[in-house]
């Protein structure tokens, strides 16, 4: 009785063809296309390998022992320079390994073919087929190598960082560089300065983020819907006037309320504040205040964008809708709660979300008010100092590099686990069978 295997052999047209055996032969690239008589593929898949084993061997070798060692002879060899060259023949090793992976899968995939019965096409229909193919790529390739110089390269630059002894008090070229492991991250929750400073300013970040953020979008929403009342008149003025805030440089406003909100000569505090209540408001040298301020400028600049977005969702909700409610005998709170409401959220979650994540890392606002100001004794961080502020006084200002990379890859998984969680919460990223 036969077998499955037997089956199986009997159903190819050319059994004798081993895909195996283009598989082995193409670890030498190109070699498996020619055994599957592919010969102009394979010759251009060895001549492209052999170029760049060629041209690029010493460099990856080199740069992966300066890499490991990261120079050797102080004041001579710049180990920032070892790390650099290091990070990019990891690149290319990388790139290497992919297509050469690719080759020995090309190889024993049409060897596969051509076991059942694949015609190999002729010189003229394998480059029609190979620009059908590989056109999207083409064009997608400037794009990845931006990608890799300009956003891959300098991430694995900090966080490689992270993991070295890089401060002010060891700098290359004069020091050499040396692996430290995870003493960074460990410093950072366990000497007392770093952990408290450290869990301060967390804290105040989240909190930061979560009310300045609310507010923005609580009050645009408000807005929004009284504006959006079919009772209200001049709704295009009212809506211009909103929307001007945004169309203002957000360094300028902010520059401005830090003038307006001066201690001294501020006219927050000279003509609104004094007159009043007799007193003036610490603005800039009570950390409280401070932060007061600053939620309340980045309320002011943030939420005509949101009362836009919601402006133009509360206009597509079609009016049935209400008028069905009112026929229920719905009042104003429960059409709503549960109509308006939802639709909004609906169509703008992944925005807000977005805005989130934006003031989270809202470093303008910080820097330009009274640059993380005003100081706390026993930290290294001011008291409206956010993470990334704090990351950028530590690298321009105190020359902590490696404490700065540690803390940044601490802020990347922090914002980038928050964004994804709730991008996969959000109904607009599910399917429509699926919500």
């Amino acid at each position: 009785m036969p077998t499955n295997t037997d089956n199986r052999k009997e159903n190819l047209i050319n059994p004798r063809h081993n895909p195996t055996l283009a598989a082995v032969l193409s670890i030498i690239p190109g070699i498996g296309q020619i055994y599957n008589r592919r010969f102009v593929k394979g010759a251009a898949l060895f001549i492209l390998f052999a170029a760049f084993f060629s041209a690029m061997y010493s460099f990856i070798v080199s740069g992966l022992q300066g890499l490991v060692t990261l120079g050797e002879i102080p004041r001579e060899h710049d180990s920032r320079v070892f790390l650099s060259e290091g990070i990019l023949s990891l690149i290319f090793f990388a790139f290497f390994a992919m297509f050469y992976v690719l080759n020995i899968t090309d190889a024993y995939k049409d060897a596969k073919r051509i076991q059942l019965g694949w015609k190999v096409p002729n010189m003229r229909e394998g480059f029609k087929n190979a620009w059908d193919t590989s056109f999207p790529y083409l064009l997608v390739t400037p794009g990845l190598f931006l990608l890799l110089f300009v956003v891959v390269f300098p991430l694995l630059f900090m966080i490689f960082l992270a993991f070295t002894n890089y401060n002010l008090y060891n700098a290359p070229p004069r020091h050499l560089l040396s692996w430290v492991g995870f003493d960074n991250f460990i410093r950072l929750f366990t000497i007392a300065e770093w952990r408290s400073t450290f869990f301060n300013v967390l804290s105040w970040t989240l909190v930061w983020t979560f009310v300045a953020t609310t507010l923005q979008i609580a009050l645009a929403l408000f807005l929004a819907v009284v504006v959006n009342d079919p009772r209200i008149k001049f709704k295009r003025l009212i809506r211009t006037v909103f929307i001007l805030p945004w169309a203002v440089p957000a360094f300028v406003t902010i520059i401005i309320f830090s003038a307006l909100f001066n201690d001294n000569f501020g006219a927050i505090n000279l003509h609104m504040i004094e007159p009043l209540f007799g007193t003036k408001i610490p603005w800039m040298t009570d950390v409280t205040w401070s932060r007061v301020a600053i939620i309340m400028i980045q309320v002011w600049l943030g939420f005509p964008f949101v009362y836009a977005l919601f402006t133009g969702v509360l206009q597509s909700i079609s009016s049935d809708w209400y008028e069905a409610a009112d026929m229920d005998g719905a009042n104003r709170w429960q059409k709503f709660r549960n109509i308006t409401f939802p639709h909004v959220m609906f169509a703008t979650a992944p925005l807000l979300i977005m805005q989130y994540s934006f003031n989270f890392n809202n470093f303008n606002i910080i820097y330009l008010f009274n640059q993380g100001g005003p100081a706390v004794r026993g930290q290294t961080a001011g008291g409206t100092d956010i993470l990334i502020s704090w990351i950028y006084g530590l690298t321009f200002d105190n020359q902590q590099y490696n404490m700065a990379a540690a803390i940044s890859i601490i802020l990347g998984i922090l914002v980038a686990s928050f964004a994804f969680f709730q991008f996969r919460r959000t109904r607009s990223f599910k399917e429509e069978g699926n919500i």
